[in-house]
């Protein structure tokens, strides 16, 4: 896959979740400004998501298996979205936290989903 776009993602979810995170350690739930970074996370996601899907109908096959890659795509695409989804049930500091955790949460499933492509 492009590496360039799965670092971007990284990059961009951990800043999510270091500003989600500051911002549950000042007591303070998810804002407006919060949600455009999201947006933009799950923009890129989405980027992602139809790169891989393209790449797959080239003829490109990743190391570990389409399945499980599709899956993870899928995955990566969800979780920021939920989470954010999460937060607007949990005003208080709580839902910063969600969106914390899930932003770390997304990281994470880049790192696998370059690990499964054969990176």
């Amino acid at each position: 896959m492009l590496d360039a776009l799965t670092v971007a993602i990284s990059v961009t979810a951990l800043a999510l979740a270091a500003w989600c995170g500051y911002a549950a350690y000042r007591d303070q739930p998810t804002k407006d400004w919060h949600f455009i970074g999201m947006a933009v996370v799950t923009v890129l996601a989405l980027v992602q998501l139809v790169v891989g899907i393209v790449r797959l109908a080239g003829g490109d096959e990743p190391a570990q298996g389409t399945t499980i890659f599709v899956a993870y795509l899928i995955g990566a695409l969800a979780t920021v979205p939920s989470a954010g989804v999460l937060s607007l049930a949990e005003r208080t500091r709580w839902g910063s936290a969600t969106v914390a955790a899930g932003a770390v949460l997304l990281a994470v499933l880049e790192v696998r989903l370059y690990d499964i492509w054969g990176g």
